[in-house]
């Protein structure tokens, strides 16, 4: 069966379906890719990935199945899925179902068969572009398709109730409680804080300054999450109200994002983003380059940045964009990308032994 991808400007890509059904008005998003060439599960359900339509980069995808323990979130982000290839036959022996399978399974439609390479090469020229994937071209009206926005994105994806996960081993040092506020969480950075001898709540994104206060946390995660920053104003004015606190902070992607905003910094939407497993970011004071995992398409603008209240801790070595930054005033720091990684490098993961340093000297204080 066909299916066509249909791009704001007009240009048509037609490949074949697999995955879920298209509905017949079809599915309109942002198209953006990853030039990760794994972990395409952990893609798959990356809530980072609301509204919009995921390229695969690397030309075959799903050779090694699907395993549901790899998955990074209970539910997809994206809401279609590009590739070039997929692989109907995995061998694996951890895989549980093919990816067409669990595409089905979670009502995401499937474009395969097309010039993905040249998609992605119309993206870097030209910047991310709307489209809609469908299986009736004669029923796409392009003004609408110019037209659409991610809205609401951290309010679709924020859990809705909070939730507590213990250390899985008891330690003889009293763990810390770390209150984390889900914009769209990725389940290995709660991993990566239980790992650390870390309890952990996880909270609806827009729990109140004073509930959170009220948990008495020894240190506040600001997550991942899907959108434009500058959306989401009640939640900068709550992430305001707790730099006031003393309670060390630490923010990952849409967290960061949203730390610099309530800090007073600007951000701005990139031309065509930054995701997959392979980005590198340099350490500003060491100049050492890491290799990293991300997924976004906005960041905070450098020249934002007020030098008597916070520095530049990491930049991108492909186009200088900030990376991170480490606050003078506050004890709190934040990353653009992902230090959990999964799928990806594991180069940063240190970046969590720092929260729980700042947590330990709060806590010593």
């Amino acid at each position: 069966m066909k299916r066509y991808l249909i791009l704001e400007n007009g240009m048509t890509f037609e490949g074949g379906a697999f995955g879920a059904e298209c509905p017949k008005e079809g599915v309109t998003c942002e198209i953006v890719f990853t030039t990760a060439m794994v972990g395409f599960l952990e893609t798959l359900t990356d809530k980072s990935y609301f509204g919009q339509a995921v390229i695969q980069a690397f030309p075959l995808i799903g050779n090694y199945g699907v395993n549901l323990e790899d998955a990074e979130s209970e539910r997809t982000g994206c809401c279609a899925y590009i590739v070039r290839e997929y692989c109907e036959h995995p061998s694996n022996f951890r895989s549980k179902m093919t990816i067409d399978d669990f595409l089905k399974k979670n009502g995401v439609p499937g474009l395969y068969g097309i010039d993905t390479r040249a998609l992605v090469k119309l993206l870097c020229k030209y910047g991310t572009m709307n489209g809609i994937i469908t299986d009736d071209p004669s029923i796409v009206d392009l003004e609408k398709v110019k037209a659409y926005e991610v809205t609401k994105a951290v309010r679709t994806m924020t859990s809705k109730a909070s939730y507590g996960v213990d250390v899985d081993v008891p330690t003889v040092q009293e763990p810390y409680h770390v209150a984390l506020m889900d914009f769209g969480v990725k389940s290995n950075i709660v991993r990566s804080l239980v790992k650390r001898n870390c309890c952990v709540t996880v909270l609806n994104a827009y729990t109140t300054p004073e509930e959170i206060a009220a948990l008495n946390p020894d240190g506040i995660m600001l997550s991942n999450g899907p959108g434009d920053p500058k959306e989401n104003v009640e939640i900068i004015e709550n992430i305001r109200a707790l730099t006031k606190t003393g309670i060390p902070i630490m923010g990952i992607c849409l967290g960061h994002q949203m730390l610099a905003l309530a800090n007073g910094f600007d951000t701005e939407k990139l031309k065509f983003g930054h995701r997959g497993a392979n980005q590198p970011v340099k350490d500003v004071a060491s100049e050492k380059v890491y290799i990293s995992t991300q997924n976004h398409g906005y960041a905070v603008k450098s020249d934002s940045i007020d030098p008597s209240v916070a520095e530049q801790l990491f930049i991108n070595v492909n186009d200088n964009s900030n990376e991170g930054i480490r606050y003078k005033n506050i004890p709190a720091f934040s990353v653009q990308f992902h230090p959990e990684a999964c799928a990806g490098p594991k180069d940063t993961s240190y970046l969590f032994d720092d929260f729980i340093a700042l947590m330990e000297k709060k806590h010593n204080a």
